[in-house]
């Protein structure tokens, strides 16, 4: 019998709904039901199993149905917990297909950069704005303080984020006074060389009538100036010389990069390169105005610019740019930007591409040093006899400025005076008057001295007296060897005159 048992037991309450149990916990009158192996469904023997054994029955239906209950609850929770849950997932697979996927943020784009070299004569001052920041790197020298204020003014800057001072050579630091002075400037970087000089103690006293500290940049430090951000990369020891000891740093914005080392010479270069921070850059600030002693082979070498910007004041005593500055240019198919010949230059860098604001140097004219006295007295002298000859009379001078306009050499300077002397040709025409007075004794004297006077404006009009640079706004005299290419304008008007339009007189012919 044991083996025969059902494994459980299936009968119905009081509601008739089904409940299941398994045989060995049934109560012992199940068994009296469940003869031959047969699972007995007794709802319609209800009342007979009550009445065998109400009291259990009724208990066991009790605590079965209790159990039948939770049971069923519990599938029913599953059920509805499943359904649930499918309907979430159905849900958020809806939802994600109908919103974007989620991307990662770009960098935002750079925003344009203007980098202005500003001419200054022989000297430095860029000024360098981004996205609403500007930096002012070199000032002059003492005298073109007022006149980069009024530019900074111009370019609507009333702050500056920076203002470094690359060495305290009187070209760079000299107009600096007046800038700390006009402006708010939230930090200065000088170099870590000082001099004993009037220049120097102005340029303490203008810092400490202001309150700024200066600070010697470390080198590899890096700053930000909007999205552009420069590194700096010298000095890198402490020098003897003021030029090595130059600030020099590499202002990148996006791909754009551009190298400026102030006036280190080929030591500093050295000491920069074994850095090995990458100098490689698109624009490059030729050191020291173009001179021989920077821009050395290897250091060219590791920059590769495809510009460079020379800032030399025109008909310098140095005869900056030097001309081995200029071949290494030329030989590597850099294109030259000079303020000696264009005057302020200006670069647009977008983070991609680099615009000027002028077109590239064609002339590949190196300077000519005019610091020894014979050459000095050579120029004196041509100068004064040009002048002696506009002095004169109108016809003297056009003989003797032709002949110096062709040649624009200097022997033809020095040969010029030889070619004024035989300027007796237009003696003989004023001796011609003289001959004539006395002929017209009787009142023809005075016609003839009225005549001649009319005569000598008009030609004066024609005459060219001086050659214009309309970008540079300097005046030379025709003789001149540094004469314009490009942005020429042939002038007869007086010195004064042009003057009073704005021009300044060339150093080097002294008009």
């Amino acid at each position: 019998m044991t083996g025969n048992r059902p494994k459980q037991i299936c009968f119905f309450d009081k509601n008739h709904r089904p409940a299941y149990i398994k045989a060995q916990r049934a109560v012992s009158f199940f068994w009296r039901l469940t003869k031959n192996n047969a699972i007995i469904r007794p709802s319609h023997q209800k009342s007979h199993i009550d009445s065998l054994c109400p009291k259990q029955s009724t208990q066991g239906n009790f605590a079965i149905n209790n159990m039948c209950y939770q049971e069923r609850g519990m599938l029913r929770m599953k059920k509805k917990l499943q359904r649930l849950l499918y309907l979430t997932l159905a849900a958020a697979v809806l939802l994600g297909a109908a919103l974007p996927l989620p991307v990662a943020a770009k960098p935002a784009d750079p925003a344009p950069m203007e980098v202005h070299f500003l001419d200054v004569g022989q000297g430095d001052c860029t000024l360098v704005t981004c996205d609403g920041h500007a930096m002012l790197i070199d000032a002059g020298d003492d005298t073109k303080g007022t006149a980069i204020q009024n530019y900074l003014n111009k370019q609507k800057i009333r702050s500056l984020d920076y203002l470094i001072l690359t060495h305290p050579d009187a070209d760079h630091i000299g107009g600096a006074p007046v800038i700390i002075t006009k402006f708010e400037i939230a930090k200065v970087f000088v170099s870590n060389f000082e001099k004993d000089n009037s220049t120097y103690r102005k340029l303490i006293q203008a810092l400490d009538d202001k309150n700024l500290k200066t600070t010697t940049p470390a080198v590899e430090s890096k700053y930000k100036l909007g999205t552009a951000e420069f590194t700096i990369l010298a000095p890198n020891d402490t020098y003897n010389a003021p030029n090595d000891s130059s600030i020099a740093l590499l202002l990148k914005n996006g791909k754009n990069r551009f190298l400026f080392t102030g006036d280190a010479e080929a030591t500093a270069e050295m000491d920069i390169l074994a850095t090995d921070i990458d100098i490689s850059a698109d624009v490059y600030k030729v050191g020291h105005h173009g001179s021989r002693s920077s821009t050395s082979k290897r250091f060219f070498k590791t920059v590769k610019p495809d510009y460079a910007v020379i800032s030399c004041g025109e008909g310098n005593s140095y005869g900056h740019p030097h001309a081995e500055t200029l071949n290494t240019l030329r030989t590597n198919g850099v294109a030259v930007y000079r303020t000696d010949e264009d005057g302020t230059i200006i670069a647009t860098a977008d983070g991609k591409e680099i615009s000027f604001n002028v077109p590239a140097s064609e002339t590949w004219k190196a300077g000519e040093p005019t610091g020894s006295s014979a050459k000095s007295n050579a120029g004196g002298k041509t100068s004064a006899a040009a002048k002696a000859g506009t002095k004169s009379s109108g016809k003297t001078t056009t003989p003797a400025a032709q002949p110096k306009n062709n040649a624009s050499g200097k022997q033809t300077d020095s040969n010029t005076p030889a070619a004024e002397t035989p300027a007796p040709a237009p003696q003989p025409e004023s001796s011609a008057p003289a001959a004539e007075t006395p002929a017209p004794q009787p009142q023809e004297s005075t016609p003839a001295i009225a005549e001649p006077a009319p005569e000598p404006p008009a030609p004066a009009t024609t005459e060219i007296t001086y050659i214009l640079n309309v970008k540079t706004k300097k005046f030379h005299r025709t003789s001149c060897s540094y004469l314009p290419t490009t942005n020429r304008l042939d002038s007869s008007e007086t010195r004064e005159s042009i003057i009073a339009q704005g021009y300044d007189p060339c150093k080097k012919c002294n008009p």
